[in-house]
């Protein structure tokens, strides 16, 4: 059950900075922090349930790991970011990061 909160927790480690994003848009700032308080709250505590069983170290970095892929993502499918070759290198190299703390855990 601990990696479930833990992938549930990082997944929605990826509200947080669009949430932000939103609030840079006049008349959505309310809105924007908001969502962006209510999903660290949530994250954080799915995190707090996973470290339970999950060492911490291992539980933080796949956490970070999934919310900077998921947000990287996002911010190119949805607020045309740059996806160039160099970054979606170096966002591959936190996925097969994550996966390794995974195998090795």
């Amino acid at each position: 059950m601990s990696w479930i909160y833990l992938v549930s927790a990082g997944l929605l480690e990826i509200g947080w900075p669009v949430g932000l994003k939103m609030a840079q848009t006049e008349g959505q700032r309310l809105t924007g922090v908001l969502l962006a308080v209510g999903f660290m709250l949530l994250s954080g505590f799915l995190l707090w349930l996973a470290q339970k069983e999950i060492p911490m170290g291992t539980s933080y970095a796949i956490w970070t790991g999934i919310g900077a892929a998921g947000t990287f993502l996002f911010g190119i499918m949805f607020y045309g970011d740059a996806g160039g070759l160099g970054r979606i290198l170096g966002v591959s190299l936190i996925v097969m990061g994550v996966v390794t703390l995974k195998v090795a855990h």
